[in-house]
């Protein structure tokens, strides 16, 4: 699978985890959170470890410093999470800032970034670029709860090189 296709099939699961958690019970919102947290811990490390360094360039930089500025504000939301129990009052008002965050981020990954990604990369090279993202997503999810790597990762906006 291409690093693009790989990225938006990400974007889908995650929107349907925030459909079901919107609508969850309590007893289920911890696990569905934890889903949610783990693949956007996994989604942010390879776009942030493979995508964003092998696509940037003059056309893209500016997206890509946006991009991570919003992944950060994403983390820094998870972490502020994962030190709730989801019967805190706080705990669906931040779920909600989280996605309204996620979904920004997806319209202009999208609508912007993956189209001036396609005119200048072969398919190819996303082809070779989603085989080592795969492959780095699936050794995060071996290690296990990649969610728990996300309060190290709030300090500062992730490097581009």
């Amino acid at each position: 699978m291409n690093a693009i296709e790989l990225l938006e099939q990400q974007h889908r699961e995650v929107e349907k985890l925030f459909d079901k958690i919107e609508k969850a019970e309590s007893e289920e919102k911890q696990e569905l959170f934890d889903e949610i947290a783990d693949a956007l811990a996994v989604h942010a490390a390879i776009e942030e470890q493979h995508f964003y360094p092998a696509t940037k360039d003059a056309r893209t930089e500016e997206l890509l410093h946006e991009a991570v500025e919003e992944h950060l504000a994403v983390k820094r939301i998870i972490a502020d999470l994962l030190e709730m129990e989801v019967d805190d009052p706080q705990f669906d008002a931040k779920i909600k800032v989280l996605k309204e965050q996620v979904e920004h981020h997806v319209e202009e990954e999208e609508k912007q970034l993956f189209p001036k990604v396609k005119k200048v990369h072969s398919k190819d090279e996303l082809e070779d670029l989603g085989i080592l993202m795969e492959r780095t997503a699936r050794e995060l999810k071996e290690q296990g709860a990649p969610r728990m790597q996300v309060p190290s990762e709030t300090g500062a906006a992730a490097p581009l090189d």
